[in-house]
């Protein structure tokens, strides 16, 4: 990889210039995967998603339908705004500032839905505001990233990256857990809240905001921006034609980082689609129940934290693309398990599903260790800006690869639930982006290398 002006032979990056931080920064820092999280497992994946396709917004197909075109849209936003965001923190040293920023619209955001009634006439209202919040959520991750730089060291960023994605996970399910069992379940919760007009979802809401808001504090104590005085000011079309000058650079200096992005787009995407489609799989072809799935949620996520950071440790000791490439292997031969064993009962998911959730963790923070490794000092918002977009291109394909093979297996057996040969569409994308992979070369001074 290469920075904007010419490179000496080995460019330092920005993990060498920063060196390391103790254990109470890199607390810290994680904070902010600890204190972002309820956007992404009680808002988009668990609760409000759910809610707001639910028959008190519309018919079933017109709300799911609604839903997979404002999180399109959201999607494209992120592609063509990170890497030029996430290139103006860079230009301007002001990541941190940025980032906090970002937060708090995220928690204002989060808080802003409890004004989401049950009524139709609110739908497009939420879905506007879970949008803006993907977005910022999106965007604001690019920035978290690329501080990774000031708590973590060639020798320890893959137990930093793990310990991170860790705390997100067990942070994410801790607060869906209060959530469900102080206002969801009850027929009465805390403070009298009810299911009346949906106010416990949406006094939910609330604390979501509150616990992005308070959780992340730590982390701005500890980071601290470089500003670079008289940063050029640079428009939306000039920063478009740096952000493609950087790549050609990079194709022609580091071309193996070029295609870690691309192997990454890929079997991230996979990653993606085992928890997407999980809960799917657990209800439509292993019979669990609603109150089943959120258990075995509840379960998977903790699991995945835990492993997650477990892993960190082998990412510093093998290197990051080893714990990918066992994570991804481990992934697909778990997956054609379930597919192959899916007669078995619930007992089956169960076992294979959640031993599956034990390495996308992993998978998903080594990518991290891997990039933060060779990002050059100056340039890990336009780097992890990248990676963002490269990930949003091809965000289709598991989706896409699911329901495809969920078609063929109706055509092949005649079958009417064909629901599990899904799982084969996963594992090929999975499988497409550990191929792309293998010949990838590990990051300079690595282990593994």
């Amino acid at each position: 990889m290469t920075a904007s002006t010419p490179p000496a032979a080995e460019p330092e990056t920005a993990l060498r210039a920063r060196g390391e931080g103790g254990r109470g920064r890199i607390v810290a820092w994680a904070m902010w995967d600890w204190g972002s999280q309820p956007f992404n497992t009680v808002i988009t994946t668990f609760v409000f998603s759910v809610y707001l396709t639910s028959e008190s917004f519309g018919s079933t197909n017109t709300t799911s339908t609604a839903l997979a075109v404002a999180t399109a849209i959201a999607g494209l936003l992120v592609a063509l705004l990170a890497p030029v965001l996430g290139q103006n923190s860079d230009r301007s040293g002001r990541t941190v500032r940025n980032l906090r920023i970002q937060t708090w619209i995220l928690a204002a955001l989060s808080a802003s839905l409890f004004l989401v009634k049950p009524d139709p006439s609110f739908l497009v209202l939420g879905l506007v505001l879970l949008g803006a919040g993907s977005i910022i959520s999106e965007i604001a991750g690019v920035n978290y990233n690329a501080s990774i730089e000031q708590v973590a060291s060639p020798s320890n960023v893959g137990r930093v990256s793990g310990f991170g994605w860790g705390m997100g996970y067990l942070g994410g399910i801790l607060v869906l857990l209060l959530l469900f069992f102080v206002f969801i379940q009850p027929e009465v919760g805390l403070f009298g809240v009810t299911d009346d007009s949906a106010l416990d979802i949406r006094v939910s809401m609330l604390v979501c905001g509150l616990w992005t808001l308070l959780f992340t504090v730590p982390t701005f104590l500890v980071l601290r921006d470089s500003p670079r005085e008289r940063a050029p000011r640079v428009g939306i079309i000039d920063s478009y034609k740096l952000v493609w000058a950087s790549l050609r650079r990079l194709w022609g200096r580091s071309r193996h980082t070029v295609y870690f992005l691309g192997a990454s787009a890929l079997f991230r995407d996979g990653l993606a689609g085992v928890f997407a489609f999980g809960a799917v799989l657990a209800a439509g072809t292993f019979g669990m129940s609603a109150g089943d799935v959120i258990i075995f949620g509840a379960a998977a996520n903790i699991l995945a934290g835990v492993s997650t950071m477990a892993f960190g440790l082998l990412d510093d000791r093998l290197g990051p693309k080893q714990v990918i490439v066992i994570s991804l292997s481990a992934l697909v031969v778990l997956g054609l398990g379930v597919f192959l064993l899916h007669d078995g009962g619930t007992i089956v998911f169960w076992t294979l599903g959640l031993a599956m959730t034990a390495f996308v963790g992993p998978a998903q923070a080594a990518s991290r260790s891997f990039l933060a490794r060779v990002i050059p000092e100056g340039h890990s918002g336009e780097i992890f800006g990248l990676y963002a977009t490269t990930g949003r291109v091809v965000s289709f394909l598991s989706p896409a690869a699911f329901a495809l093979f969920i078609w063929l297996g109706a055509v092949f057996t005649g079958r009417d639930n064909t629901q599990y040969w899904g799982i084969l569409g996963i594992a090929l994308v999975l499988v497409a982006g550990l191929v792309v992979l293998l010949p990838v070369k590990s990051p300079s001074g690595a282990p593994g290398r």
